[in-house]
């Protein structure tokens, strides 16, 4: 097509959209001109504009199902461990106390400090080769090993 055979087009963008249209035209190796073209010419053509998801909606609801009962497993779990660690650790004192009927604050946590050894030494045991392992008279994480 011969230069004469061209109209002239206007539009009035805003500094920061000429400026951004500048930009973007400058990293196609284009002027501004040719960049306006070509954005409207890709603009005109007939492409769909739908987006496709890439997951349906049903297999949505299944991975948020299936992430809500591994939630709810998680929070069972953690309230059992809870439990077992409130109990245990209330197992203690009410078994010092029912020893020692009226047991003052102090002989209750004098009780719990010395025999803290003995129950830290049940949680080690339970917990090496399942949790921990030890190394050089150290613990570390089983994912570490």
């Amino acid at each position: 097509m011969a230069d004469t055979d061209k109209k002239s087009a206007m539009t009035y963008p805003t500094p920061e959209q000429y400026q951004g249209w500048k930009d973007d035209a400058k990293e196609m190796d284009m002027s501004v001109s040719e960049w306006m073209q070509a954005m409207i010419e890709a603009g005109r053509k007939k492409f769909d504009a739908q987006v496709e998801p890439d997951e349906s909606a049903e297999q949505l609801r299944r991975q948020r199902n299936d992430l809500k009962t591994e939630l709810e497993r998680a929070r069972e779990r953690i309230q059992e461990l809870e439990t077992q660690l409130h109990h245990g650790e209330q197992a203690v004192i009410r078994e010092f106390v029912e020893e020692n009927p009226g047991a003052t604050f102090e002989d209750i946590t004098r009780h719990v400090i010395d025999t803290v050894p003995e129950r830290l030494n049940r949680h080690l045991d339970e917990l090496e080769g399942d949790a921990l392992y030890v190394d050089d008279d150290g613990y570390y994480p089983e994912s570490d090993g």
